[in-house]
């Protein structure tokens, strides 16, 4: 039985599989088509990165506005948990490398990455824009992610009338962003459809082998940060029985697997978080909405490998300084992207934008996004249980009866 209502997930592999028969029986002359839809979708990306980079950092770090004691050890939390994660996806895909060999036969064939000519200190450098205007004019998206974390900061420290002129101003923009934002993801089952026709029009489908592999390699740092590294923090960090925590988080990390959605489990998360491992509601309070919003280790270990599976697939080979530019946008840019409908592919379009990579590789990952978007929201959620429990943890609390029952009393 058809769902009643198609979304765009649906349209997305329509997109995909329609691109498939499309390349390989229309073969060359298919191409003019196909290329006119590709490049119409990659155009409209990179239309909306800069302008979604700037709105959506800023709005989320005003919203933060002055961290307390509680605030700065939740986002210490959060900067040790998505590098651990981060690392983990990094290593991985450098040791399995996935993208080794894969005839895909890619549209844009760049003869070098710019990112691959840096040195450590160079991205170090580079990241502080000496005129933020012109690393917007031109893209270069970790300057504006820098310039835009600090301006945020800066205009929380405001007077209150001038704070809260220009949090209004960009909390609308950045609503003005989403809306846009929407319309561009909207055509991307076109977009796909022209990426997939094409690559097949060029290669047949040789050229998806390694999209599996890719695959599991995702779900295998998926698997490892949700059961050794978050696990270890539990342990060493918070000094709690990670399986005691994990139990009570079932019901909440089934229904996030399904809605795809960290913001729609809140309240879930919260109900076990504070019921199950007795974390007090004013840090559960504090730490799972600001989770939600810039805490997101399983989509940024996913970017993290899509990106060197993208640059792996073109024949690069990635110098520790490049990978550094992907850690690190990865790692900042998800302050604002978790907002962003398809947080994972506007994350990977600006990643791969850092790195100086085309844009024309997000086509081929979205044919397996929807469904790795499931397992890495599943993280996301138990990431941000775990903050809350560490943090709770930090500022001396006990939590006892993790675990346990609550009393009938405390159920009522």
């Amino acid at each position: 039985m058809l769902p009643k209502k198609l979304t765009l997930t649906h349209y997305i592999f329509i997109g995909f599989f329609l691109g498939i028969p499309a390349g390989r029986f229309g073969g060359p002359a298919f191409l003019p088509v196909a290329d006119v839809l590709a490049e119409v979708f990659l155009r409209l990306l990179r239309m909306a990165i800069v302008p979604l980079i700037v709105t959506s950092i800023v709005s989320a770090v005003v919203s933060v506005g002055h961290l307390g004691r509680i605030g700065v050890k939740t986002f210490c939390y959060y900067i040790a948990s998505s590098l651990m994660a981060i690392l983990t996806g990094q290593i991985l895909v450098n040791v399995l490398r996935p993208g080794v060999g894969a005839n895909i036969n890619l549209e844009d064939t760049p003869q070098h990455i710019a990112a691959a000519q840096q040195t450590v200190r160079d991205i170090l450098l580079h990241i502080i824009p000496e005129n933020p205007f012109a690393s917007m004019a031109e893209g270069d998206v970790l300057p504006v992610i820098f310039f835009s974390i600090l301006f945020g900061l800066f205009v929380a420290r405001l007077k209150e009338k001038s704070r809260t002129q220009l949090s209004d101003l960009f909390h609308a923009s950045f609503e003005a962003m989403l809306k846009m934002t929407l319309f561009v993801v909207w055509s991307a089952p076109l977009g796909v459809f022209g990426i997939v026709a094409r690559i097949v029009a060029k290669t047949g489908f040789d050229s998806f082998r390694s999209l599996g592999f890719y695959f599991v390699v995702v779900l295998i740092g998926l698997a490892i940060h949700m059961f050794v590294n978050l696990p270890l923090l539990l342990l060493l960090v918070g000094r709690v029985n990670p399986i005691k925590h994990y139990k009570g988080m079932v019901q909440a990390l089934i229904f996030g697997f399904s809605t795809c959605s960290t913001m729609v489990t809140l309240p879930l998360t919260m109900k076990a978080v504070t019921g199950n491992s007795r974390v007090p509601k004013e840090i559960a309070g504090f730490t799972l909405p600001l989770g939600a919003t810039v805490n997101m280790d399983g989509t940024a270990l996913y970017e993290c490998v899509a990106a060197i599976f993208i640059a792996q697939v073109y024949g690069f080979h990635l110098t520790m300084g490049a990978q550094l530019t992907i850690t690190l946008t990865a790692l900042l840019a998800s302050i604002g992207a978790a907002s962003v409908p398809m947080s994972g592919l506007v994350m990977m379009s600006i990643i791969l934008k850092a790195v100086g990579l085309p844009l024309e590789g997000v086509g081929i990952i979205l044919a397996v996004d929807r469904i790795l978007d499931m397992f890495r929201t599943t993280l996301n959620i138990l990431s941000d249980s775990c903050g809350a429990v560490i943090v709770a943890r930090l500022e001396g609390e006990s939590l006892e009866g993790m675990g346990e029952p609550l009393p009938a009393q405390a159920e009522a």
